[in-house]
């Protein structure tokens, strides 16, 4: 019999489906995962922005993973919103118990309309309990000048932070196309003290970005599961992403900032 590549999501709830779960979900089936989920955050939401977040009883999500990785097991884990320390706390006990496991954190903290997605005192557990295990962490600027306490503004900061970063992980891809405005849309990506990239593709204008960040990390996370190369990985998921931002842009859906086009390579 065959077996497929499983791919766990470890992220908040998007009932609009571009961001979160729903946007891991379709990426994992994208790129030839089979993607399975657990729930940590109820956010209301849709194109428009998060209107409020509801929380889970912390027991619900421990008991979740244990169901799954028993179960079925997981090639590759992508963590994404944990809005508070004590859900952080109980997911790292819980990976500990099945380690080692390859794991992409994309450390969601504030959504596209300006909402706190996680509690301040929140991003010291994450540092702590969810940097180490991580393969690769996955910030954007803003993102990263919360777990820094910075101000980043140029492509200097910028390279300076990734290494900042990598202190607290094993490997930082930071995101740069959030403020740092120009033709191409530049991250770099860190992988050891020694080895660092730039990795630049086109700029697509569009206000359809909804999700952008949970589809990246969630590419690295499938392409890591069928290739165990990271730096491979990475780059494979930056053409992903700029390849459904691009599709993405043609269509309008919601009153907002609508979705990427995740299964461009399927039905245009």
């Amino acid at each position: 019999m065959k077996k497929y590549i499983r791919a766990l999501s470890i992220a908040g709830f998007d009932g609009s489906g571009g961001a979160g779960i729903q946007a891991d979900l379709k990426t994992f089936s994208a790129l030839g995962c089979y993607g399975m989920t657990v729930l940590t955050a109820l956010p209301i939401q849709n194109t428009q922005g998060v209107q409020k977040c509801y929380s889970l009883p912390l027991s619900s999500i421990a008991e979740q993973i244990t169901a799954i990785i028993e179960d079925i097991g997981v090639d590759v884990i992508k963590i994404g919103m944990l809005e508070r320390t004590e859900i952080i706390e109980v997911i790292a006990s819980s990976l500990r118990a099945y380690s080692p496991i390859k794991i992409i954190c994309d450390p969601v903290m504030v959504s596209k309309n300006g909402e706190r997605l996680i509690a301040k005192e929140a991003i010291i557990a994450l540092k702590e309990l969810i940097f180490p295990i991580s393969n690769i962490i996955t910030p954007n600027i803003f993102e990263a000048e919360e777990i820094l306490n910075i101000k980043i503004s140029s492509y200097d900061d910028m390279y300076k932070a990734a290494f900042d970063l990598l202190k607290l992980t094993n490997s930082v891809l930071l995101k740069g196309g959030h403020i740092l405005q120009d033709a191409l849309a530049k991250d770099i990506l860190v992988l050891s003290k020694s080895e660092s990239m730039w990795l630049e593709e086109e700029r697509i204008t569009t206000k359809n970005t909804h999700g952008t960040g949970c589809s990246l990390s969630a590419a690295i996370a499938a392409f890591f599961a069928h290739n165990s190369d990271l730096k491979l990985s990475v780059q494979q998921a930056k053409k992903y992403i700029t390849k459904a931002i691009y599709h993405g842009s043609k269509y309008e859906i919601g009153h907002g900032h609508g979705p990427v086009h995740h299964f461009f390579n399927f039905w245009e």
